[in-house]
């Protein structure tokens, strides 16, 4: 590219300079010519003031071509019907051989004019020849011709210098032509070398600015597009230690009823365990790890199918209240176990949204007002509606969730009192569910709580159906 650059600067150049010297000399010619043109005029009207038309023209004109200056010029008296009188660059005893000049271009010019100039080669002298005429008061035409080679005059002038400045120019141009590639692939250069970080896995890059907007523009892209790839980078790292995370914890929450009900099991076939009432127990035992292991199963699958938002989910048209009712019917028996009490507040509202979804999301919020509340407490629902929104508002009396700990309770497996979420059978997963959920539909969600004051979940869905 750099001598691609260097040859078509040079190139330029050279051509530049022929066509402003080529230019030039046609100015200068055309000019000498005007000038020459005027100066043949003058010669002719002082000719013309000088010369006797009834006395010896021939040898009027030998005399005023014999003055100092006017020995190259060659004047011809002509008449009117262009026969020629006089001509002192040809010989008294050829005179009369002469042709007719009637026809000639200056002498048809000045008989419609009164002036008329042209250039052509002479036969006669075997030169090259400016002719101007005039017609005489008198009524001839009166010829002046002057040898005359045009630009081949300025020609031989304006070559050697021209040669000289094209020289002086290339040798400045091969300077200039150097920087200026210099310049341009510098840059090109630099870039290529930052774009090759890229294979060494360095994703993010960051070019500097050029004088060039040309250049700036594509580095302004690939600084834009850098930092994307930079960020959807540290996504993808971010999104596979989570999954790296979330497998292993996944993993050790199904290890711990596994080995308990392989634990029972073993017990129960080895024949050491006679007791009706206690095996009733191993049994009881392993039917609760079994529900453990397939609720904490449900809720894995249901947040993959939730972070695969391609996979097809049905939206449906209902009514929310009766959804409400199911889900308290579902979690009655529970809180009657704790003690707490389930009150609800809801507005007939039209959703379209995925049944099993809002149900998961409800059931799990009251779940977790329930276990997490004190004996006697209460757990509130509200549901409202502002525009396009749903808003769901879930509130208990419980122990609240300390400061600390509050950003956190929607991570995978996060519980704030292990001991106590393991013991309620809980898996660490339904408040990542119901953010999961929220998230889906483009929804937010907010937590307020105090400790040992209580919690309120306040969620907003945009599923109202029109």
């Amino acid at each position: 590219m750099k001598k691609a650059i260097f040859r078509k600067f040079v190139w330029i150049i050279l051509l530049a300079l022929l066509a402003s010297n080529l230019v030039f000399c046609l100015m200068m010619g055309g000019r000498n010519l005007r000038q020459t043109e005027e100066d043949l005029l003058d010669r002719l009207y002082m000719i013309d003031y000088a010369l006797d038309y009834t006395g010896d023209v021939e040898q009027e004109i030998q005399e005023i071509c014999s003055i100092e200056g006017n020995e190259n010029i060659r004047v011809t008296v002509l008449t009117a019907d262009g026969e020629v009188l006089a001509d002192n660059g040809v010989p008294d005893d050829e005179q009369e051989q002469m042709e007719n000049h009637l026809g000639r271009e200056e002498v048809q010019q000045a008989l419609k004019e009164g002036r008329g100039f042209a250039q052509r080669y002479s036969s006669t002298i075997h030169q090259q020849m400016l002719y101007a005429a005039v017609q005489t008061e008198e009524g001839y035409i009166l010829r002046l011709a002057v040898p005359y080679e045009g630009l081949f005059t300025y020609l031989r002038i304006l070559i050697p210098a021209a040669l000289t400045g094209i020289a002086v120019a290339m040798a400045a141009s091969f300077f200039m032509a150097e920087r200026l590639a210099r310049s341009i692939t510098t840059p090109l250069n630099e870039i290529a070398a930052e774009l090759r970080k890229v294979d060494k896995g360095e994703p993010e890059i960051f070019m500097k600015h050029y004088r060039y907007d040309e250049l700036n523009v594509i580095i302004d892209a690939v600084n834009q597009m850098s930092a994307e790839i930079g960020g959807y980078v540290k996504k993808l790292e971010l999104e596979r230690i989570i999954r790296q995370e979330f497998f292993s914890n996944a993993s050790h929450e199904l290890k711990t009823p596994i080995t308990s009900i392989k634990g029972y099991t073993e017990l129960l076939e080895s024949g050491l365990v006679t007791k009706p009432d206690v095996q009733k127990d191993f049994l009881g035992r392993i039917e609760t790890e079994a529900d453990r292991m397939t609720n904490l199963i449900n809720d894995i699958l249901m947040i993959s199918k939730l972070e695969t938002k391609d996979v097809q989910v049905e939206m449906t048209k209902f009514q929310i209240y009766p959804l409400i009712e199911d889900v308290l019917s579902s979690i009655t028996p529970m809180a009657n176990d704790y003690g707490i009490k389930v009150v609800t507040e809801c507005k007939p509202l039209t959703v379209k949204a995925n049944v099993q979804q809002i149900q998961e999301l409800l059931s799990n919020l009251l779940v977790n007002g329930i276990k997490y509340n004190k004996p006697d407490g209460i757990v509130r629902l509200t549901v409202t509606a502002d525009q396009e929104d749903m808003i769901l508002v879930v509130s208990d009396t419980g122990v609240g969730i300390p400061k600390e700990a509050q950003r956190r309770v929607f991570e995978r497996f996060y519980r704030v009192d292990k001991g106590r979420s393991k013991k309620m059978g809980g898996t660490g997963l339904g408040l990542s569910i119901v953010k999961h959920i929220v998230s889906y539909y483009g929804g937010s969600i907010k937590l307020e709580s105090q400790v040992d004051v209580g919690t309120t979940f306040t969620v907003r869905l945009p599923v109202i159906a029109e």
